[in-house]
């Protein structure tokens, strides 16, 4: 017996962690529609993952950081009929340095990526993925579990996602939908550029895990139905420690982490 045609709607699908969750969906013979900037390198992206993997790919040129773009995205696919099974939310970026000297309109395009058009994104979506019982995949990070001091509008962004992902897993839990949230360590990618963390000690961690290793982790986690995937065996020893310890200690031991070196 033939499955019916799903797909899935994957954000920030250009590079990193976003375009090895479009191959994975790929692999797992979902039809597929990435959202990204870079209309050029999403048509190569598209062109390779059909040749590669037989499967329909629609291509969708929005900067979610722009509060329209998840209602436009919505009425574009609504207008073509294409029905969302599957959304995986994992456009966002960060940013590095001190609160009181770091730039607003960076801070405020981050909050509006990061947590509002997730957040729209999933709202306009989720009948359509409750009526097929598909699922939500949101990537938050191993930030999520602490405060973070040198980028702190990004943890709290992704505090939010865990959150509202928690929560929303629990909602829909009775309706068949399955929710999900992603939570890597550090994944060498353009993140680093974006955040202009290219000094940091953290991305010489060994707890780093590259995007590929990420995606099926996240991937195989949202198939199982598991609301919290955290990436890697030293990921999930480091998030138990974060959660018994106290507040403080964890903060100021944060702020030492992010530290560049000179």
């Amino acid at each position: 017996m033939n499955t019916p045609p799903r797909t899935a709607l994957v954000t920030g699908a250009s590079s990193g962690i976003g375009l090895e969750l479009a191959r994975q969906f790929a692999i797992g013979h979902y039809d597929l529609v990435l959202v990204a900037r870079n209309r050029a390198r999403m048509m190569e992206i598209g062109a390779d993952f059909q040749n590669a993997y037989g499967v329909n790919v629609r291509i969708a040129t929005k900067d979610l950081a722009h509060g329209k773009a998840p209602q436009e995205l919505f009425d574009e696919l609504h207008e073509a009929g294409v029905k969302i099974h599957t959304l995986v939310n994992n456009a966002g970026f960060g940013g590095y340095g001190e609160f009181a000297t770091s730039d607003l309109q960076h801070e405020l395009e981050m909050m509006q990526l990061n947590m509002v058009s997730l957040t729209h994104l999933t709202k306009l979506f989720l009948p359509q993925i409750i009526a097929a019982k598909g699922g939500v995949l949101n990537v938050a990070s191993t930030a999520a579990f602490q405060p973070g001091p040198l980028m702190a509008v990004y943890y709290a962004t992704k505090a939010y996602v865990l959150s509202f992902s928690e929560a929303l897993a629990e909602e829909l839990a009775s309706r068949g939908v399955k929710v999900s949230v992603l939570c890597p360590g550090p994944v060498p990618s353009g993140f680093q550029d974006r955040a202009n963390l290219h000094g940091s000690p953290m991305l010489q961690s060994p707890a780093v895990l590259d995007a590929a290793a990420v995606a099926k982790i996240g991937y195989d986690g949202l198939q199982a139905g598991k609301r919290v995937v955290i990436a890697g065996k030293l990921n999930k020893i480091g998030v138990h420690m974060l959660r018994v310890s106290p507040r403080n200690v964890v903060t100021k031991m944060v702020k030492k982490i992010q530290e560049k070196k000179h």
